[in-house]
């Protein structure tokens, strides 16, 4: 188990969605928690309103991811315990997305986890813990229509953290992937009538996601966090019987498709 009160916590995209949600249910835990975003006034918002530290900046560049890691190091006084690899993004819609759309999409939605990756973990090493939890999304397990960068590079996401649980889950390094459908935030709103007509109906609220993620990571475990319960279905499923998987999702697709031409 996870002890959260006195933790040091860092949550990237902390300035609205699932960030600041689970910014706030980690403070309200009894964490002291880093606020980090792009955004400088929201991620200076959501510091303020439960008595954080807000250090704004770029989680995805190599520069950013370290400049945040060992500001946060000072900012709590030690090594950091949780470091939330929260910060996403939706772009690239299909074959005809430009190259700056999957080089941003890969920099935010992977190499951001594995830049912080690489700095906290030989110090979580040398002390025999860490806990590195990444905001994957059921995407990673599944796909997303209409979204092919997102897609891609979301199940990139869930094979790092996986190779992460893999090579150092007996060594004191406590890995977890949150995996959610739908969720009632910007990024939703963002990502066009497909997504929203697959997702709307069931979507979360960020602070349901965050409730179940930090129950999570008290716990330590299990390595999947799936606030909507039914991926665990659907990826048994596609395991299963990939042709006829992918053939629920022409048809899906093809409903997409139409609704569109209507």
């Amino acid at each position: 188990m996870t002890v959260l009160a006195g933790a040091g916590v860092v949550v990237t995209g902390g300035g609205a969605g699932i960030g600041a949600a689970l910014a706030r249910r980690f403070a309200a835990a009894g964490a002291r928690v880093v606020v980090n975003d792009l955004d400088p006034d929201a991620c200076h918002a959501v510091a303020a309103d439960i008595d954080a530290v807000a250090l704004p900046g770029d989680a995805a560049t190599e520069a950013g991811v370290a400049a945040l890691i060992s500001g946060a190091r000072v900012a709590l006084g030690g090594e950091i315990d949780v470091y939330c690899a929260n910060a996403g993004i939706g772009a690239g819609v299909g074959l005809d997305a430009p190259e700056e759309a999957w080089e941003h999409s890969w920099d935010v939605n992977v190499m951001a986890h594995v830049r912080a990756a690489r700095l906290l973990t030989p110090a979580w090493l040398a002390r025999g813990r860490g806990h590195l939890v990444t905001t994957v999304s059921a995407a990673g397990l599944l796909t997303m229509l209409d979204a092919s960068a997102y897609a891609v590079t979301k199940h990139a996401a869930y094979a790092f953290a996986e190779w992460m649980a893999i090579t150092y889950g007996a060594k004191g390094i406590t890995v977890q992937a949150v995996c959610p459908q739908g969720v009632r935030t910007a990024l939703l709103e963002a990502s066009g009538p497909a997504a929203r007509l697959l997702l709307d109906d069931d979507a979360l609220e960020p602070e349901q996601v965050a409730d179940t993620v930090v129950d999570a990571v008290a716990a330590g475990g299990p390595f999947l966090i799936l606030p909507h319960p039914e991926v665990a279905r659907m990826y048994a499923a596609r395991a299963a019987d990939p042709d006829r998987w992918l053939a629920g999702m022409r048809k899906l697709q093809a409903g997409l498709e139409q609704a569109r031409e209507g």
